[in-house]
């Protein structure tokens, strides 16, 4: 089952302008509000994460996030859409692994509502990372 939420790798500059090429047919949105996950190159008792290693419940993922979407929407009478994307697979120090992108009538829903994914997206998300040195 191909999960839409759910990339393999990290994702790429070209992904990205395709997600944010689907919210600019809404005339009636007068924000957009982006956040764009990187994997950092951390060190950790005494070693550097080289990359991460993501893996996910495809299944419950698609849920989760179907979900996520719903309950911000409710919450944010203004947001008009949501999109995002999370890597799995080796996504390198760096590299993009996670993208949100949110559209609003105005720039105060927008940026709530992206922060509000953010946090549910890593308490219920069902991916897990594992730093590789």
């Amino acid at each position: 089952m191909k999960n839409r939420y759910l990339v393999g790798g990290p994702i790429t500059p070209l992904l990205i302008s395709e997600m944010m090429t689907l919210g600019n047919d809404d005339v009636g949105a007068g924000a957009v509000s982006i956040f764009i996950g990187k994997v950092r190159d951390d060190e950790i008792n005494g070693k550097r994460v080289k990359a991460i290693e993501y893996s996910a419940y495809n299944d419950m993922a698609e849920k989760e996030a179907n979900e996520i979407i719903k309950t911000v929407m409710m919450a944010f009478s203004d947001v008009r859409k949501i999109f995002f994307v999370h890597s799995t697979g080796t996504v390198r120090a760096g590299e993009v692994s996670l993208f949100i992108m949110v559209t609003a009538g105005h720039r105060d829903h927008a940026t709530r509502a992206c922060r509000h994914i953010i946090e549910m997206l890593k308490e219920r998300l069902p991916v897990w990372k594992k730093e590789l040195f």
